[in-house]
């Protein structure tokens, strides 16, 4: 049962804070979030110019880009993903340990960006993974990236410890790891995710 706010206020006064275990919970995890330190092309220039002296993502609690998948879990997709190099993203994600986040950071990562219409290159990561925050953009600046982290800060904070809109990593029923596609004779095997990503269906009006 939520605290009275009067009753809350007067405790503040005399120096009692007073919270909930999942506020508490959530203030830890998304003032402590690691990104992946890896990058696919030039948005990953803006990546690294966030984390530099003049944006300073560490004020964020984002202050170790970890070199190795299993002690980071965020993924800043940074950048153009080619078909070459889609298996090897999602294989990464999934050493991942949960919780863990996506960014899809700028619009070759969204949906392919200008190479869009080349037959090498991914329609966007979110055909095999899922993603929490996308950044338009091409590419977006560090401003664009640290905003996308508080909008990643209050997912977190906003998620609850139980109930059905608990987290994906609080429901063991919900997946962990995504199918790594394979290279097949014409296109990847599977060519997207159906459980994460469909095609939308074309309605022909007369």
């Amino acid at each position: 049962m939520p605290m009275d706010e009067g009753l809350r206020s007067e405790l503040s006064k005399q120096g009692i804070f007073t919270t909930q275990l999942s506020d508490l919970y959530n203030w830890g995890r998304k003032n402590s979030v690691w990104p992946l330190q890896f990058g696919l092309a030039c948005c990953a220039i803006e990546m690294i110019a966030t984390t530099m002296a003049r944006y300073d993502l560490a004020r964020f609690g984002a202050e170790v880009f970890r070199p190795s998948p299993r002690q980071a879990d965020l993924m800043i997709v940074a950048g153009t993903v080619t078909k070459k190099m889609a298996p090897q993203v999602v294989r990464l994600y999934n050493q991942m340990p949960e919780p863990k986040y996506v960014i899809a950071m700028g619009a070759c990562a969204i949906s392919g960006g200008p190479f869009k219409q080349g037959y090498n290159v991914l329609k966007g990561i979110d055909r095999f993974i899922p993603v929490d925050v996308h950044i338009p953009g091409c590419p977006p600046r560090p401003e664009a990236l640290i905003h996308a982290f508080m909008t990643l800060q209050n997912k977190i904070d906003a998620q609850k410890l139980t109930g059905p809109g608990r987290p994906r990593h609080l429901d063991p029923d919900a997946p962990s790891e995504f199918p790594v596609p394979q290279f097949g004779e014409h296109d990847l095997v599977p060519p997207n995710n159906p459980a994460l990503w469909q095609a939308p269906k074309l309605v022909r009006t007369e």
